[in-house]
């Protein structure tokens, strides 16, 4: 016996580069977010094919949101920049088309108002809590986020009347879900912040 300890070997975990597909994808979204908005402006919420443009670039956008976020965790690519970028790039593609179907007379303003105030709270909420917990997102709040994406891109698209005519009522649903699924996750930053 010579008196030495056998040290355990610590598991090493790798460290996941800033430039990844998943982060590739985020930084897309943002990028698009300027460029949709720009369609939107050029088209004037009057010109049929300037319309379907930005209705499908933010249809694109929307769509990396689901795919980074997939690839994140199918590949272990989460990472701290990722977990920032990732609520500022949605919350910028979904606010600027609120504000500007707003702006064009599309949307009622109490309308964008509430779901952008609600957005901005939830994440704030969420840093408050950060110490004590992760507020994850919810069945409901997925609910929430494709009914808003649907409503926003019916409103872009230069439908028929009789079509048309269904935008409010899928975002009418989209308000009813933000505000529910907001009240859920007051409610669980409070669980988490109640004292053990």
């Amino acid at each position: 016996m010579t008196g030495a300890t056998e040290s355990t070997p610590t598991r090493v975990v790798p460290r996941v580069p800033v430039l990844n597909a998943a982060n590739a994808l985020t930084a897309l979204r943002l990028v698009l977010v300027p460029v949709f908005g720009a369609s939107v402006v050029v088209s004037g919420m009057s010109h049929a094919g300037w319309r379907m443009a930005a209705c499908l670039i933010f249809a694109v956008a929307s769509a990396t949101d689901l795919v980074d976020g997939w690839i994140a965790r199918r590949f272990g690519l989460v990472t701290s920049v990722g977990k920032v970028a990732d609520p500022i790039a949605d919350k910028a593609l979904t606010g600027a088309a609120l504000v500007l179907l707003s702006f064009y007379d599309r949307l009622p303003w109490w309308v964008t108002a509430l779901i952008l105030v609600r957005e901005l709270g939830i994440t704030a909420l969420r840093f408050w809590v950060i110490r004590h917990g992760v507020i994850a997102a919810s069945r409901g709040g997925k609910i929430k986020t494709a009914l808003q994406i649907l409503a926003i891109a019916w409103y872009l698209w230069p439908m028929p009347a009789a079509l048309a005519a269904v935008g409010p009522w899928i975002m009418a649903a989209a308000v009813l879900v933000t505000v529910v699924t907001g009240f859920d996750y007051v409610a669980q930053a409070l669980r988490l912040r109640r004292p053990r």
